[in-house]
């Protein structure tokens, strides 16, 4: 029989496996009959997956190709295509040169050509063009402010929209009178085309009233030129993208809860749309955890159970350590399952990567909280210090999976055996 922990792995694997873009993108290709000339653009953490499968798909009728994806992505040369790496969450000057490149491929196609848009979360950093009057250095700067004070990825796109010449449907203006195919891979809660890597060929519903109203709330410091930028409004109409959804959070949990029900686990989906603060995200599966082993879960919560959750939390940075949303969780998590057995809860992100960190999150048990106290780390002090990567490194509770070749937001889930 398996341990809980190896259940756990099971259930990663199998879930990431469900929603990996390949076989989506090759289903929804093969329904259309392209003309013309036909140019792919790729952007987002699983382009290069989701490029490779296009140009398998389509073979030489792809006359180029361009992907741009977060560092270490790529996974080598693609027939036709320029690949190019670049930052995230941070957008850097490859983000710029991504979106330069494909400017310059759609720049002189026409209405009998086309443009199949290859979507996945991480586009809004990876591809950047930043709106006259308006530079990269301030489009950075204004990240960072935005990550560090709490502001949920839909206000950060917002923003990021108003600040970009190809975010917010200006894409879509660029390539003219062709025809765009656009295949998204969702990352945002609700799968909000306009929010998706900021929407570059979807009309924007978001307003510069908004996005001024979202400096105020967070008291962001910009410049004074800055505020002209987000007074032009983004487009509101885009005429010339067709757009299907392949995959996004839902699937991902479905798929969770799915495989841990061959492994003897009750499922019970919380949510999908899990949007609040990390740190209190782990208290709760914890507060979960402690009823179901005090003998006091409901008839949903009664172990052997999986308590499943999806979504994408947030973390107000207050210190100055090392880790991303799902590792806080974890760590929060394991404060409050302390000395509990067969229980384990892990938060992941479906990339592989969480925050700025090569790990993909964390999984905890009743005894993380010891191993790491007899390697001298106080949790709470690291919690506290935003430094849930080194606090769970020192007690081996880090998920490594690499990339993973899709992204389809955060898996949380809480098993009880």
């Amino acid at each position: 029989m398996n341990t809980v922990r190896e259940d756990a792995l099971i259930i990663i694997k199998e879930s990431i496996k469900a929603v990996l873009p390949e076989a989506a993108v090759i289903k929804a290709l093969e329904k259309k009959k392209f003309i013309g000339n036909i140019v792919v653009i790729a952007i987002g953490k699983a382009a290069w997956n989701m490029a490779h499968a296009a140009k398998v798909t389509l073979g030489h009728k792809v006359t180029k190709g361009v992907v741009v994806t977060k560092y270490e992505h790529s996974k080598g040369p693609i027939e036709g295509f320029v690949i190019i790496e670049a930052g995230h969450p941070i957008p850097d000057e490859n983000s710029v040169r991504g979106a330069d490149k494909a400017l310059e491929l759609v720049k002189d196609l026409t209405e009998t050509d086309h443009v199949i848009l290859l979507i996945s979360g991480g586009g809004s950093a990876l591809f950047e063009k930043p709106m006259e009057g308006a530079a990269l250095e301030d489009i950075m700067d204004i990240t960072n402010q935005l990550l560090g004070c709490g502001a949920d990825i839909v206000e950060i796109n917002v923003i990021r929209k108003h600040l970009s010449a190809v975010k917010g449907g200006r894409f879509a203006s660029k390539c003219r009178k062709a025809n765009i195919y656009a295949i998204v891979l969702s990352d945002v809660i609700g799968d909000r085309l306009d929010s998706i890597a900021s929407g570059p060929a979807y009309s924007d519903s978001s307003t510069s009233k908004e996005a001024l109203g979202i400096i105020d709330k967070y008291q962001l410091q910009i410049a004074d030129n800055l505020i002209e930028v987000l007074n032009i409004e983004t487009p509101k109409k885009v005429d010339n993208c067709e757009t299907i959804i392949t995959g996004s959070v839902s699937a991902l949990c479905e798929a969770a809860a799915i495989h841990a029900e061959k492994l003897g686990y009750k499922p019970v989906l919380l949510s999908s749309t899990l949007d609040c603060e990390a740190k209190e995200a782990g208290k709760f599966m914890a507060a979960i955890a402690r009823e179901i082993k005090g003998n006091r879960g409901t008839t949903f919560f009664q172990s052997p159970c999986a308590v499943i959750a999806g979504g994408e939390t947030v973390v107000r940075i207050i210190g100055n350590g090392k880790g991303g949303r799902n590792q806080e969780l974890a760590l929060s998590a394991a404060m409050g399952i302390e000395g509990l057995e067969d229980v384990i809860i892990f938060s992941l992100g479906s990339d592989g990567t969480d925050g700025p960190t090569d790990a993909a999150g964390g999984i905890v048990d009743g005894l993380t909280t010891y191993r790491m106290r007899s390697s001298n780390i106080l949790p709470e002090v690291y919690l506290n210090n935003n430094d849930s990567y080194n606090a769970l490194k020192a007690s081996g509770d880090l998920i490594m999976t690499g990339s993973t070749g899709t992204n389809v937001n955060d898996l949380i889930v809480l098993l009880c055996k």
